[in-house]
């Protein structure tokens, strides 16, 4: 404290920060940030906590750091739950969340993850409500919402539709588990 930030506002509010100490601001580097933003070479910033020192549970907790790296891999299939802390909802699909990552473990190419949205931010990704659940499969980083039921055996229906490696993967190779029934999904 204090900060100083240049807010440009539109459909993703993009925030500048000043990454200089204010206690210690000159005229001079005022204006270079002012005539860096006006030329494009300032970086948005946006809000990430750090990066877990541990992430090998069943569901992948994401940071705004972090997004591109574990989202926008284009090998594997991603079911995202962006959420709040103090949302009810939310707080009610954390186990079944755990319980479909569990059920995924196995297949190395699907994450079932899940980020903090009140303490990061991912340019391109607005959020509205809590949770919020989006699907970015192989091929298609943009993603796309997720609006069917939010009981396990929805997600499961989901990913034997949409995922090639869901559907291989609980096709009958009993190497990998007994053949699944779609009522059993």
């Amino acid at each position: 404290m204090p900060t100083m930030r240049i807010i440009q506002p539109g459909a993703d509010i993009i925030k500048y920060k000043f990454e200089g100490d204010v206690n210690e601001l000159t005229v001079e580097a005022l204006d270079k940030w002012i005539v860096d933003f006006d030329t494009g070479v300032l970086t948005p910033h946006r809000k990430s906590e750090d990066v877990p020192e541990s992430n090998d549970g069943p569901v992948v907790v994401v940071v705004g750091t972090e997004w591109e790296k574990i989202v926008g891999d284009e090998t594997k299939d991603v079911l995202m739950e962006y959420y709040a802390p103090w949302c009810g909802h939310c707080k009610s699909l954390a186990p079944k969340w755990e319980e479909l990552g569990e059920h995924v473990k196995d297949i190395k190419d699907i994450v079932i993850a899940k980020m903090d949205s009140t303490a990061n931010e991912v340019e391109g990704v607005e959020i509205r409500g809590f949770p919020t659940l989006k699907w970015y499969p192989k091929g298609n980083k943009k993603g796309e919402d997720y609006n069917d039921g939010r009981e396990v055996k929805d997600f499961k229906e989901f990913l034997a539709k949409n995922s090639a490696s869901y559907a291989a993967h609980f096709s009958g190779d009993a190497a990998a588990e007994e053949p699944v029934k779609q009522e059993e999904l």
